[in-house]
C-alpha cells in the first residue's frame, strides 16, 4: 500500500513524540540511576538546555526547507517541534531552581543579577511560554492578526538562546559560535519578512 501524505505527516509526528520523549525521559532516568558522570546536575541543565537550543533551531528550518524542496507537508511539524522546544526549555529551567539552587529564591534573585546569561535565558523562556501558550488553532483564530505579530518573537527568542548559550560557555566557545552561525543563517533566510515587520 502507498503511503498518503497524511499517512508521512502522522508517521514523522509519531517519531517527533517518540524520540523527543525518550531522549528527556532517558535522560532523568539516567540522572536518578547516578549514570550521568561526575557532575550529573551539569549534564541534565546542558543536555535540556542544548535539546531546547536545537528543536528551536529545527522548527526555524522547516520554512525555508519546505520553499526550497518544495515539500508543503513540512509545514505541518513546525508546531510541533516549536512545543517541545519549549517543554525542553521548561525541563531547563525547573532542574535549574530545583538541582543548581534548590528552589531558593532569594539567591535566584542574585543569580539574575550576578550571571546576566541567566537573564538572558529565562528572557528567552518567557517569550518561549508566550509562543506555547497561544499555539493552538483556536487562539490563533481569536487573536487573528496580532497572533502572527506575536509568534514573529520566535526570531528574537532565537538570538536570546544562542546569547544565553555564548555567554554561559567559560572557556571553548567554538560550539556557541556553531550555534550563532546557524542562527544567523536562518535569520537571514527570513530577510524579508524581519525587514518588513521589524
Amino acid at each position: 500500500m502507498l503511503l498518503t501524505r497524511s499517512h508521512v505527516i502522522v508517521i514523522n509526528k509519531l517519531f517527533i513524540h517518540i524520540v523527543c520523549l525518550y531522549l528527556i525521559i532517558n535522560l532523568y532516568w539516567q540522572a536518578f540511576s547516578d549514570n550521568l558522570g561526575a557532575d550529573p546536575v551539569e549534564f541534565v541543565i546542558h543536555f535540556t538546555g542544548i535539546g531546547a537550543l536545537n528543536l528551536l533551531l529545527l522548527s526555524l528550518f522547516i520554512s525555508p526547507a519546505a520553499q526550497l524542496f518544495k515539500w508543503s507537508f513540512m509545514m505541518q511539524f513546525r508546531r510541533l517541534l516549536g512545543l517541545y522546544s519549549f517543554t525542553y526549555a521548561l525541563a531547563h529551567l525547573l532542574s535549574f531552581l530545583a538541582f543548581e539552587i534548590q528552589f531558593d529564591w532569594a539567591l535566584f534573585s542574585n543569580e539574575l543579577i550576578d550571571r546576566p546569561y541567566i537573564t538572558v535565558g529565562l528572557g528567552t523562556f518567557v517569550i518561549l511560554l508566550m509562543l506555547a501558550v497561544t499555539s493552538t488553532n483556536r487562539v490563533k483564530r481569536y487573536m487573528k492578526q496580532s497572533w502572527q505579530k506575536l509568534h514573529n518573537w520566535v526570531y528574537l527568542a532565537a538570538i536570546l538562546a544562542v546569547v544565553h548559550f555564548y555567554m554561559s560557555v567559560k572557556s571553548d566557545i567554538s560550539e556557541p559560535l556553531f550555534y550563532i552561525a546557524i542562527t544567523g543563517v536562518l535569520l537571514w533566510c527570513r530577510r524579508k519578512k524581519l525587514r518588513k515587520h521589524f
